[in-house]
């Protein structure tokens, strides 16, 4: 049989036979041996040629199939549909949730990394279960894996890593792996990391606003203890232990309630943007002063809370989405610890 494509078969090699198949279509495009519209061999053709088993070559077309560079044509065969994918860089991108945040980062990270990438987009909501399928099903299809650990328990707590997570995460090549966001559970020095650090982040900002912070007589944190999308709980601790270093008065709210007893000379750190809200609202409906009787201090940045007048402490996500990038194209293996900083406004 005469095959069109030059489809390289080692049987003594430790890859696998599917791998192989993959690769050598891969290669055969990127040379311009195979073009748009072109047909290939059949799965029987390659099956009866190198005398693989059908499952396997069925395997390797899967995966061909999934990352669209061949589709198959029912009744006629399988036909090469994109060769624009080959020789960039393939990056699966796992975000935990879709919020501005995080969009923010996955959006700076793609214009850093340019046009020599392509990029797919998975969000799993912070979800063990469909995290592990993402990555169960993708195993093998791309140059990089960014992922961003965060997932939630079942009473809707925080957890950085579980034991299925890490042992699903450690089969991927440290070369392939990139943390961000949080790096939590995972020790490895082979890999990109770019990541925040929630319990002292808290505690450095709030220590950079401390002389704006002692005009007031209390501090209090309002961290939601059960959510669908959860806060580490890291943030609590920094918190906790910055309160208590510099003998701040202090409580732990889950929430803003309706009617809340709003008094002179605390101040409210809030983490949603729904509680922002909220206060602000009960804070404009009382006779006290934002920014003199009471203070408000909000988690992460926006330009609607800059336009407000709004203090944060936050992190730059955009800056962590440019580092991200640069460290893939530079291929360093660099952990980053990304800036975390205290923005005064004129609600303190």
């Amino acid at each position: 049989m005469n095959l069109i494509v030059n489809i390289r078969i080692d049987h003594d090699s430790r890859k696998p036979k599917y791998k192989q198949i993959v690769d050598s279509i891969i290669d055969e495009i990127s040379r311009g041996n195979l073009k748009v519209g072109q047909k290939i061999p059949s799965i029987n053709e390659i099956s009866e040629e190198f005398y693989l088993s059908r499952d396997t070559v069925e395997k390797a077309y899967n995966q061909l199939k999934e990352r669209k560079i061949i589709e198959s044509v029912k009744g006629k065969g399988f036909y090469v549909s994109k060769t624009d994918l080959i020789n960039k860089v393939n990056i699966l991108f796992l975000v935990n949730k879709l919020s501005s945040y995080k969009m923010n980062i996955y959006n700076s990270f793609l214009n850093a990394i340019g046009t020599n990438a392509h990029l797919d987009l998975h969000i799993y909501h912070c979800d063990e279960t469909l995290f592990l399928k993402l990555l169960d099903r993708y195993m093998g299809h791309y140059d990089y894996y960014v992922i961003m650990p965060h997932f939630k328990s079942d009473s809707l707590h925080h957890v950085s890593c579980t034991d299925s997570v890490l042992e699903a995460i450690k089969k991927i090549p440290e070369d392939k792996l990139v943390l961000i966001d949080n790096n939590k559970g995972f020790e490895s020095k082979n890999v990109i990391k770019v990541y925040q650090d929630f319990e002292n982040d808290i505690f450095e900002a709030l220590k950079e606003g401390l002389e704006r912070l002692k005009k007031y007589d209390k501090l209090i944190l309002v961290y939601p203890e059960k959510s669908v999308y959860p806060y580490p709980r890291r943030i609590l601790n920094g918190f906790r232990k910055f309160c208590v270093a510099h003998s701040f008065d202090f409580e732990v709210l889950d929430d803003i309630y309706e009617g809340m007893e709003l008094r002179t000379g605390d101040t409210y750190i809030t983490i949603k943007e729904t509680d922002l809200v909220d206060l602000v609202k009960q804070v404009r409906d009382s006779s006290l002063v934002l920014g003199k009787d009471i203070g408000i201090i909000s988690y992460n940045d926006t330009p609607l809370k800059e336009l407000l007048g709004i203090t944060v402490i936050g992190t730059d996500f955009k800056k962590m989405g440019e580092t991200t990038a640069q460290l893939i194209l530079d291929n360093q293996k660099n952990h980053i610890k990304n800036n975390f900083r205290f923005i005064d406004r004129k609600s303190m």
